[in-house]
């Protein structure tokens, strides 16, 4: 066995606390070691938030502090002394540890407040200023300020329909969303063009000739729904189908509106080319179903009640969905928990932590813990 000198940094003092001790996760150590090139991993949060580790495409992870039993020396070899000397640096008494969370997104919607861009601002070519003064947020503001890798943030940007307009984010108007969507359907129609095979360029030309939207925002919402390769663009007929019926459903929200009516109302709006598409399935973590009661039976209605908009802490989530219902069913519930929950497993885990479950003649339901 090899002998080494050992002895105290003439540092030490002022390196005491430099060095940090970091655990990587099994799948962390297998990205580095099978990695061709050098890998880059960010940790973000600002003074008043905990730190996450992010990685280079789509995971993020919280970073704990855990205290050692036993103190560690970090060692490096002496560079002034002889061969085979090592010193001390520093000696570490805890470890952090990186655990997979869900990326922290909820600060887009305060950064982008009041920013929403629609027909008004497309027409009027507007700039991109809410107030007098006031400073837009940019892609790279976003990548700093939010908690989340680069594959997570592009994916939050295009998932919450933020459009990039001269190097600013805007979310687009989700009444406008719809009726480019609509507008989209009917050209495709009337060109019969084939929704796996629509031709980008002269769409989006026809979209701003005709109907004066802009091909920054047409060719951003066709990257939005679908895929958009060498000028040609393959429609996701369902997630167009889905846009336009939650447009339909939002103005719904401290109403009802009859189950039959509304999905007659959505396959209106999308067309004959594309009612075979519309399914409440696609609606799910949108939507309560309340079933019809009474002597006026006019049939089961909808209200809409977004995922999106219930708060992202567990205790307060479960808090209000049990203000909304005292009684839910396991498939009525599990959609609006898929956002708070990386996988099934730790679903269940919040599920078991705030309800209690009862079983009604094989219908298993969830009532407040």
């Amino acid at each position: 066995m090899p002998e080494h000198d050992l002895s105290f940094s003439r540092s030490l003092t002022e390196e005491a606390g430099s060095f940090k001790l970091l655990e990587l996760p099994p799948e962390l150590c297998t990205l580095i070691e099978n990695s061709l090139t050098p890998l880059r991993f960010t940790v973000k949060g600002q003074s008043t938030e905990d730190a996450v580790l992010c990685t280079p495409d789509n995971k993020t992870y919280t970073i704990r502090s855990v205290v050692l039993s036993n103190n560690v020396l970090v060692v490096t070899a002496d560079d002034e002394g002889s061969n085979g000397a090592v010193v001390v640096r520093d000696q570490l008494t805890e470890v952090l540890e990186l655990t997979p969370t869900l990326p922290r997104l909820e600060k887009l919607t305060t950064l982008l407040r009041g920013r929403e861009y629609d027909d008004v601002a497309d027409s009027a070519g507007m700039q991109d200023d809410a107030e007098p003064g006031s400073r837009g947020i940019s892609y790279e503001d976003a990548r700093s300020l939010i908690q989340a890798s680069d594959g997570e943030l592009a994916r939050a940007l295009r998932e919450r329909r933020i459009l990039d307009i001269r190097g600013t984010l805007r979310p687009i108007a989700p009444s406008y969303l719809t009726a480019v969507l609509e507008t989209i359907l009917n050209h495709l129609v009337a060109q019969t063009w084939k929704p796996g095979a629509v031709p980008a360029t002269e769409l989006s030309a026809t979209l701003a000739d005709e109907n004066e939207i802009s091909t920054t925002v047409s060719t951003q919402v066709m990257t939005w729904f679908g895929e958009l390769k060498a000028g040609v663009w393959s429609l996701d007929v369902p997630g167009v189908v889905r846009e336009i019926g939650l447009g339909l459903l939002r103005p719904y929200k401290h109403d009802a509106i009859i189950r039959e009516e509304f999905l007659r109302k959505w396959r209106l709006a999308v067309g004959d080319a594309f009612e075979g598409s519309v399914s409440l399935d696609l609606l799910s973590g949108n939507y309560l179903e309340t079933a019809s009661s009474g002597l006026l039976d006019r049939g089961d209605t909808l209200t809409y009640f977004p995922s999106s908009e219930l708060p992202v802490d567990p205790a307060s989530r479960f808090v209000d969905l049990f203000l909304t219902r005292q009684k839910w069913k396991a498939e009525d519930i599990a959609p609006f928990l898929s956002d708070i929950a990386l996988n099934n497993k730790e679903r269940d885990k919040l599920l078991l932590k705030y309800t209690r479950a009862t079983n009604d003649h094989g219908q298993v339901y969830y009532t407040k813990r």
